[in-house]
């Protein structure tokens, strides 16, 4: 069994999903939330415990992480930035590898349009691990898309023919994660 904690980081609302790649099928998801009157240091770390004992519990293969990317809300994208950090700091204790992915990669994996929009992706990701609905907010859909993602483009997962591609198109500076 190949499991694949994806998450979507967010200070407010961090959604994770557990993939088995080998059944595929959702074992575990739902989100972490934080109250925007605490102080950063005790949202971080909130948020962070509840990462390190789903780690604990599950003991993933992999963690796969949606990239930060720029955005005109700088608040927004620092709470993404401090939840991705804590996240790498968790699967460096518990030696785990990390892999990030690009919000159009991860579209792009689930729905083969790297521009689909959120329901796209829910209703997707339901339809591919046979959900009896979209998970829901969309930061739980987004994460078990970002490990459905992982489950066909990280490095250390898939066929050996596609490890092989992964490594390839990595190594030419492809942007793959």
């Amino acid at each position: 069994m190949t499991l694949i904690l994806g998450v979507d980081p967010g200070l407010t609302r961090c959604g994770f999903g557990l993939i088995d790649t080998e059944r595929n099928c959702a074992v575990d998801f739902g989100l972490f939330t934080s109250d925007a009157t605490q102080a950063p240091r005790d949202r971080v770390g909130l948020i962070s415990i509840g990462l390190e004992e789903l780690v604990a519990k599950h003991n993933p293969d992999l963690i796969a992480l949606e990239r930060v990317f720029a955005q005109a809300n700088l608040r927004s994208v620092m709470g993404v930035a401090q939840i991705s950090g804590a996240l790498m700091a968790i699967a460096y204790r518990h030696e785990i590898p990390l892999e990030f992915f690009t919000p159009s990669e991860v579209k792009a994996a689930v729905t083969g349009n790297g521009r689909a929009d959120k329901a796209a992706v829910g209703m997707m990701v339901g339809k591919i691990l046979g959900l009896a609905e979209i998970p829901k907010p969309a930061d739980v859909a987004d994460a078990l898309a970002v490990a459905i993602c992982a489950s066909k483009r990280a490095l250390g997962v898939g066929t050996a023919a596609q490890r092989r591609w992964v490594a390839a198109a990595k190594a030419s500076n492809r942007k793959l994660g």
